[in-house]
């Protein structure tokens, strides 16, 4: 897609949404002042996430500059991650990350949010998922329609806009996933002019993790493996979506096991200590039966994350290495 059918369908489809005239302006200007500024990085940007707002900010309590590498990484068109406030991160405790619930901004304070694409849903706050979709397979996926979103929260907005079905996404219907708790993930569904557009929701925050089970285990993984892919950090960094097959075999599946048992690890003092400086990176995208792509990012440390939740994952180094030496370009 070229930069005039890019700003053509974001138009469209944001026009569709129904934000007020304030939010467009702003959405546009800060679109402008992206495409005015360097880029460190090459990644495509997938059309589908033009329904939301295109801003990302940093992960919970992740005020850094070294960030937004992460926030270019992988999983950055759609991070879900949000800073509400600097003094939210995950912290570590023995044997476990604890990931408050959203701290939800004070007006009262002056000081604006940025925000990625967000819905609240019974008091929680669920932002955009790593998971993807592709429209074709939405419908299938849809399950009961919980209601439709409102547009009243931006940048600016305090706790009183954070109301039940509240979102920064303007009106659009919003249904549970089939397969999925929907206490983790929910979806957004819309049609345009006969085009679908759907986004996975998620709720990353509010939880204690320890181990990758009370995450990476939400998205259930176990024996539902299509197919699968990698690809290299050059590649991934280029935008060059040079994938490579990953065989689903016995090294992948304990692979994934081992993850369920991994040790969690608090994100902020990872990315503080630069662990996004090192190219040593790997990107595996886990095609499941019903269609979903699951992108997890192997660090050659010997640590997994998912999008840009603010935990990482320590799995078993044999299983972990074994996964690491099959993927040779």
């Amino acid at each position: 897609m070229n930069e005039d059918q890019f700003r053509t369908k974001y138009k469209k489809v944001v026009d569709t949404m129904k934000p007020n005239e304030e939010m467009n302006k702003r959405m546009e200007d800060r679109l402008q002042k992206q495409q005015q500024q360097p880029q460190e990085r090459k990644r495509p940007r997938r059309t589908a996430y033009i329904a939301a707002s295109l801003v990302l900010a940093a992960g919970i309590g992740l005020a850094t500059p070294s960030v937004w590498k992460q926030l270019n990484g992988p999983a950055s068109p759609n991070g879900q991650a949000v800073q509400v406030t600097p003094n939210t991160p995950a912290v570590h405790e023995p044997g476990s990350v604890v990931i408050p619930k959203v701290k939800l901004p004070d007006k009262s304070s002056g000081v604006s949010m940025d925000m990625v694409a967000l819905v609240v849903y019974q008091g929680n706050v669920y932002t955009q998922s790593a998971t993807r979709i592709d429209a074709a397979d939405a419908a299938a996926l849809r399950g009961d329609k919980l209601g439709r979103t409102t547009g009243g929260i931006d940048e600016w907005s305090g706790k009183d806009a954070y109301i039940e079905l509240a979102s920064n996404i303007g009106e659009a219907d919003i249904y549970t996933v089939k397969g999925y708790d929907s206490d983790f993930r929910i979806m957004t569904y819309t049609e345009i002019d006969g085009q679908v557009i759907a986004e996975l929701f998620e709720r990353t925050n509010g939880i204690t993790v320890s181990s990758g089970a009370d995450l990476l285990g939400k998205l259930n993984l176990d024996d539902r493996i299509a197919s699968a892919q990698w690809e290299s950090f050059a590649s991934w960094n280029e935008g060059l979506q040079q994938y490579a097959p990953l065989a689903n075999d016995e090294t992948l599946g304990s692979f994934l096991a081992a993850l369920q048992d991994a040790k969690p690890l608090a994100a902020e003092p990872l990315i503080q200590q630069g662990i996004y400086d090192d190219e040593n990176r790997k990107v595996i995208y886990l095609k499941l039966e019903d269609n979903t792509r699951v992108e997890l990012i192997l660090f050659g440390k010997g640590l997994v994350r998912y999008g840009n939740s603010p935990v990482f994952f320590e799995a078993e180094s044999g299983a972990f290495q074994a996964l690491w030496e099959s993927m040779r370009s």
